[in-house]
């Protein structure tokens, strides 16, 4: 696959959303930035489905990925929240897979470097052919309370990258997006949201955004715990999340199929 077609946005990746990295090997050589992977062989079976351990692990240019569904693979590969994809079979989402495999390149890949393998991997084992299109349907928009924003201005470089670092602590989900436009929060947000967010603030610039949220299918025991995340952006942020209709980016499957022999 072309690397044009390697999603440019703040590199979430659901590496911290769908896909958790684990046991990254320690002081291994990164791969040059400039470097354009691929699989140089990977092994594709279905996962067992006594096994409830996820996630990708990286040991030097070894990849393996844990007992994922190919719904989960593409939201990875493409930066998309899964509400954007349209057009996939019912496996799609219910089929999980185990993928072990290694680089064609010595050393350990970046985020935006293991989504162009994902997206070479998935079109040449799966078959995958997509296109980009724009739908209405169901999200969020994120606004702002009567009171105002709460927001904090970045101290960062206005022209530096936005960052997007997010990590779980017991039931709490802790986000720190740095230099983040409101368009930035609300692509950021939307993996931890059950349908796609949009901007409607009309805030410029750029901010600096800490909150810390209860997910909904967290089995809450502390007195102290953090509120939902619809709760938390309102008391934290001064933002408000708005149900509604509105025209977003989707990623429509023209053509998936179930892997090729290994």
């Amino acid at each position: 696959m072309h690397p044009s077609l390697v999603h440019k946005k703040p590199m979430l990746f659901a590496l911290t959303v769908v896909l958790p990295v684990c046991g990254l090997a320690q002081n291994a050589p990164h791969m040059s930035e400039n470097a354009h992977p691929s699989f140089e062989v990977a092994t594709i079976r279905p996962s067992d489905p006594n096994d409830d351990h996820q996630g990708v692990h990286l040991t030097g240019h070894r990849i393996l990925i844990e007992n994922q569904t190919l719904k989960s693979l593409v939201t990875s590969a493409f930066t998309i929240q899964k509400q954007q994809i349209v057009g996939a079979p019912a496996w799609f989402s219910t089929e999980r897979f185990d993928i072990d495999g290694v680089s064609d390149i010595d050393g350990i890949p970046s985020d935006s470097q293991l989504q162009e393998m994902l997206q070479k991997l998935l079109a040449n084992r799966f078959g995958l052919k997509v296109h980009r299109d724009k739908k209405e349907i169901p999200c969020y928009a994120v606004t702002v309370l009567k009171g105002g924003s709460k927001l904090v201005p970045s101290k960062k470089d206005p022209n530096g990258p936005p960052e997007q670092p997010a990590r779980g602590h017991g039931n709490h989900m802790i986000i720190r997006f740095t230099n983040n436009t409101m368009a930035d929060f609300a692509f950021g947000i939307q993996f931890y949201m059950d349908r796609p967010v949009v901007d409607q603030t009309d805030l410029p610039g750029k901010y600096d955004v800490t909150m810390e949220w209860t997910p909904d299918i967290a089995q809450v025991t502390e007195s102290n715990a953090p509120p939902g995340v619809f709760t938390a952006i309102q008391e934290q942020l001064g933002l408000k999340l708005e149900p509604k209709k509105a025209l977003v980016d989707v990623l429509v499957i023209d053509q998936i199929e179930r892997p090729s022999a290994n």
